[in-house]
């Protein structure tokens, strides 16, 4: 952690609905004029397109059905630390992009499925903002839940989890469902050992759960809407958390622990806005105060 140079990461795996949540995050930088340096986790992946591929083929031939990107292994997490650490001690760093279709290939001039080459990050900025796989982990080479000042994590059930991933990745990456079902189960183990244990680290985790049936995600048909979900809302540490203004300012929110708050699905921005909003802001003053 660090006063001067604080650092904010969002966690969730693929298909979790992080994208969403870093949208507010930048309308809430926009709105206060908070310059913010982003990062995303996919920069920090090991391999290429072509080298996952590889890697993934040589795992195979000696049994492996467990490699995938959310294991520790694919990803550069040492890097990462790295970045964190000097950020937090300088405001200072460097990543870079995955490019991952023709889009952010005619964008980057990098071909799909390779990186684009290391650069500093803009000085200036008030913050650091991570969204991605890993930015909670916490292992026997690395800690990044230590060096991040805000951790929220982005949860919703598995069953929804999986529809939303299913369907991303057949819309925009044209994969079969067949093709997803078996990302799905390579990536179940480090799903488990090193996905899920983040959510014990993190600050705040947003967990979207459907009122609608979900029992078979793979022939769903489209995925529940806000409007068909509800998200608890749970806090590490309940202190300071002004949970009567919460449930004054959301309709139809209540709370189902000491540490845990339940709105309607469609209520999400809007809550994001009214718990994020004054932790940011606190993190920027105490930064410029330092």
């Amino acid at each position: 952690m660090s006063k001067k140079h604080p650092i904010i990461s969002v966690t969730g795996s693929s298909g979790a609905g992080t994208s969403t949540v870093k949208a507010t995050f930048e309308q809430i930088f926009r709105r206060e004029g908070i310059s913010a340096v982003s990062i995303e986790g996919d920069a920090f992946h090991k391999f290429n397109r072509a080298d996952m591929r590889d890697a993934l083929a040589k795992r195979s031939a000696n049994g492996s059905t467990t490699f995938s990107h959310f294991s520790y292994e694919a990803n550069e997490l040492g890097e990462l630390e790295r970045v964190f650490r000097e950020y937090g001690e300088t405001g200072k760093g460097r990543s870079r992009t995955y490019v991952h279709d023709e889009v952010e290939a005619a964008a980057k001039g990098v071909a799909p499925g390779n990186f684009t080459a290391w650069a500093p990050f803009e000085e200036g900025s008030d913050l650091l903002f991570y969204e991605g796989l890993h930015g909670a982990v916490v292992n026997k080479e690395v800690n990044l839940a230590k060096l991040a000042d805000l951790k929220i994590g982005v949860v919703p059930v598995i069953n929804l989890e999986w529809i939303q991933k299913i369907h991303r990745d057949r819309a925009q990456r044209g994969y079969t469902t067949e093709a997803v079902t078996d990302t799905i189960l390579r990536r179940m183990h480090a799903y488990v050992h090193c996905i899920t244990p983040q959510f014990t680290e993190t600050d705040i985790n947003f967990q979207r759960v459907p009122v609608v049936d979900t029992s078979n995600p793979f022939i769903a048909r489209w995925i529940p809407t806000a409007d068909e979900s509800l998200v608890v809302i749970r806090f590490k540490s309940p202190r300071g958390i002004d949970f009567p203004y919460l449930i004054s300012m959301i309709d139809s929110s209540w709370m189902s622990r000491a540490n845990s708050i339940v709105i309607p699905g469609n209520k999400l921005d809007l809550a994001m806005q009214l718990i994020l909003t004054p932790l940011i802001e606190r993190l920027v003053r105490d930064a410029k105060r330092a």
